[in-house]
C-alpha cells in the first residue's frame, strides 16, 4: 500500500483533485508506460502525473454510469487507489493505461450499483455546476436544462449499453479498446453502441415530449 507521510507516497486519504498540481513537467511530458513504472517504484510525481492526466476522463465516465458527482469523486479514488497499489502489474503490452482505468472504474461503478439495486438519483450539481462560469442566465438555465436531461436519458439506459456509449461516443475510446475494457468482441460493442444510440435516441424524444420547450442537445456536449 501507500507509504505515509515519512515514506515516499501521499496518505490514501489524500488523493484529491489538487494532486495534478504536484506532477512536474517533466513528469507530465512521459509515456504512461514509464509512468506506471515509476509510480511502482514509489515516485510520487509520476503518480501526480498520471492523476493529472486521467482523473478527468474517470470521473466523467463514472458520473455517467452512476449518474451522481460525489459518487464519481469516491470511485477517482478508488481507481487511482488501485493505480498507487498494484502499478507494478501493469503490463502496457496488454493494454493501454485508460482501458485499464476504464476496466478498474468499470468494476467501481457496477459493484456500487448492484449495492444500491437502483440507479443513483442524479445530482443536481452536475447540472448547475459547468453554466457556473457563463455570464447569461438565461442562457445557463436553458443549457442546464439541456445537460440534465441528457444525462437522466444516458443514467436510465441498461448497463450494457450505457457503459459502450459513454466511452466510444463520449470518451472517444476506440472500439479495440473498449473490447479489451468490457471483455468482449469488437462486433459486440459495434452492435451495442448502435442499440445505445437507437436507445438514447428514444429516451431524449420523450423527455422532450414531456418539456417541450427545451431543445435536445447533441451528444457531445460538454459532459
Amino acid at each position: 500500500m501507500a507509504r505515509d507521510d515519512s515514506g515516499t507516497f501521499w496518505r490514501p486519504d489524500a488523493i484529491t483533485p489538487q494532486m495534478g498540481d504536484a506532477a512536474d513537467s517533466g513528469a507530465c511530458t512521459m509515456p504512461d508506460a514509464e509512468l506506471m513504472r515509476r509510480t511502482a517504484a514509489g515516485d510520487r510525481s509520476a503518480f501526480a502525473a498520471l492523476y493529472q492526466r486521467h482523473s478527468a476522463s474517470v470521473y466523467r465516465f463514472a458520473r455517467l454510469m452512476i449518474g451522481s458527482a460525489s459518487a464519481a469523486e469516491d470511485v477517482v479514488q478508488e481507481v487511482f487507489l488501485v493505480v498507487m497499489r498494484d502499478a507494478s502489474r501493469f503490463d502496457a503490452a496488454r493494454a493501454s493505461l485508460s482501458s485499464y482505468l476504464y476496466g478498474v472504474a468499470r468494476h467501481h461503478t457496477r459493484r456500487r450499483l448492484l449495492r444500491q439495486r437502483r440507479f443513483v438519483a442524479l445530482d443536481p450539481r452536475d447540472a448547475t455546476h459547468e453554466a457556473a462560469a457563463d455570464h447569461d442566465p438565461a442562457g445557463d438555465l436553458l443549457r442546464a436544462s439541456e445537460l440534465r436531461r441528457l444525462r437522466r436519458a444516458i443514467v436510465a439506459m441498461p448497463s450494457r449499453y450505457r457503459e459502450v456509449l459513454v466511452m466510444c461516443e463520449l470518451q472517444d475510446v476506440s472500439y479495440a479498446d473498449a473490447a479489451l475494457t468490457l471483455g468482449c468482441a469488437i462486433g459486440t460493442v459495434r452492435s451495442r453502441l448502435h442499440r445505445a444510440r437507437e436507445l438514447l435516441k428514444t429516451k431524449m424524444r420523450r423527455i422532450e415530449a414531456q418539456s417541450p420547450s427545451v431543445h435536445a442537445s447533441s451528444i457531445r456536449c460538454a459532459i
